[in-house]
C-alpha cells in the first residue's frame, strides 16, 4: 500500500493517520513503530527505519503490511509485576531508577493489554499522586530485552529528556552488565581457562541484522557499507566455578543484543541464550538468559552528580 504526503509531516504520525483507513482497524502508536523500525516503510523508495523522520511535502510513502501478522503476536508466559517501594533503586522529582524484573517488556507491544515495565512505573507513580487526573509522566530513555532483569531509568519529568537522552547517546552514563557463560568449543575453552579473574579483554566490530524481517530478531557480523554499526564492549573475568564463567560487560556503544552478540562470537555465549548458541539456563530460574544491569553510572540530569544506582545480583550470578 502506498500514499503521498501531501503536507509532510513526522513519518509515524502520517502513518497512524493513514494506516487505519487502509486496514479498517485501530493501529497503536507501538504497531506503528515497529513496522518502521523492522524496515517495512520506504519514504521514495527508500527504506527508513526512522519513526521521527521529517516528510517533505510530496513524499512517496509505501507499507509492506501483513494484517494478520501486524494484529497477532503470539503472548509470551510474562511475569506479573507489581512495582513497590523494595523495587526502587533511586527517585527524586526528575528521574526514577528500577530493578527489572526477568519476562518483562520494557514498553508496550503490539499485543493489546500486555503487562510492561513502563506501565507499572505509571501505576506506581500515580497512586503516589492519587490526586492527579492524569497519568503521570514516565519518559523511556533506554531499554532492557524481556528476559534481562537489572537497573533502568525513566525520567519523570520532559524537561531532563534531553539531558538524559545526550548521557545515553554520548555514553557519559556507563552500564554494567552481570553475565554468566559457558564455552561451547574447545577453543573458548582455552581462551577461558588462560584468563585469571580480573583480566579484561574487548570486542569490537560492526554488527547488525542478519536475520530476516518476518523472523526473531537475530545481530550478527554485518560489514559497514551494508549498514553494519560500530560496536565495541569491554570485558572483565570475575570468577570461574563449576565450569561456569562469570563476566561484567562495559559496553562501550549500545547496539541491539551487543553483550549478546560479542560473547558469542567469542565462543562463550550467554548462559540461556539459545539464540547465539547459549546452553539451557538453570531450570530453577526458569531458563531465562542469564544477563543482568547490575550498575547504571551517570551525571545526573539537574545537578550533574555523579551517581552510581545499583540493582543487587539476582540467585546465581554471583559464583
Amino acid at each position: 500500500m502506498a500514499w503521498v504526503a501531501d503536507e509532510g509531516g513526522r513519518l509515524d504520525a502520517f502513518l497512524r493517520k493513514v494506516l487505519p483507513v487502509a486496514l479498517g482497524a485501530e493501529v497503536s502508536n507501538s504497531k506503528v513503530r515497529r513496522l518502521i523500525v523492522a524496515g517495512a516503510v520506504r519514504v521514495n523508495s527508500r527504506e527508513c527505519r526512522i519513526p521521527a523522520f521529517v516528510l517533505a511535502p510530496g513524499s512517496r510513502v509505501s507499507a509492506m503490511v501483513s494484517k494478520e501478522r501486524l494484529f497477532y503476536e503470539k503472548k509470551p508466559d510474562d511475569v506479573d509485576f507489581l512495582l513497590t517501594d523494595k523495587d526502587v533503586l533511586f527517585e527524586d522529582e526528575s528521574i526514577i531508577c528500577v530493578n527489572k524484573p526477568a519476562f518483562l517488556p520494557t514498553e508496550e507491544t503490539i499485543v493489546k493489554g500486555r503487562g510492561n515495565l513502563h506501565d507499572c512505573v505509571v501505576k506506581y507513580l500515580w497512586e503516589k499522586n492519587p490526586s492527579l487526573r492524569n497519568p503521570p509522566y514516565a519518559g523511556i530513555m533506554h531499554r532492557l530485552d524481556r528476559e534481562t532483569s537489572g537497573v533502568i531509568l525513566f525520567t519523570k519529568t520532559r524537561s531532563v529528556n534531553a539531558a538524559v537522552h545526550e548521557m545515553f547517546e554520548k555514553h557519559t552514563a556507563q552500564k554494567t552488565y552481570r553475565a554468566v557463560c559457558s564455552p561451547v568449543s574447545s577453543a573458548s575453552a582455552a581462551f577461558l581457562a588462560g584468563l585469571k579473574e580480573g583480566d579484561c579483554f574487548e570486542s569490537e566490530n560492526f554488527i547488525g541484522r542478519i536475520s530476516a524481517k518476518s523472523s526473531a530478531c537475530k545481530i550478527g557480523l554485518l560489514a559497514e557499507e551494508r549498514g553494519g554499526q560500530f560496536a565495541k564492549t569491554h570485558f572483565v573475568l570475575v570468577a570461574k566455578k563449576d565450569g561456569l564463567f562469570y563476566v561484567d560487560a562495559f559496553p562501550m556503544t549500545g547496539r541491539t543484543h551487543q553483550i549478546r552478540v560479542h560473547l558469542s562470537q567469542r565462543g562463550i555465549p550467554i548462559l540461556g541464550d539459545s539464540l547465539y548458541g547459549g546452553r539451557n539456563g538453570f531450570n530453577e530460574l526458569g531458563g531465562r538468559i542469564m544477563l543482568h544491569a547490575s550498575c547504571l553510572e551517570f551525571p545526573h540530569p539537574v545537578t550533574g552528580e555523579v551517581m552510581a544506582v545499583r540493582a543487587a545480583l539476582p540467585v546465581g550470578f554471583d559464583a
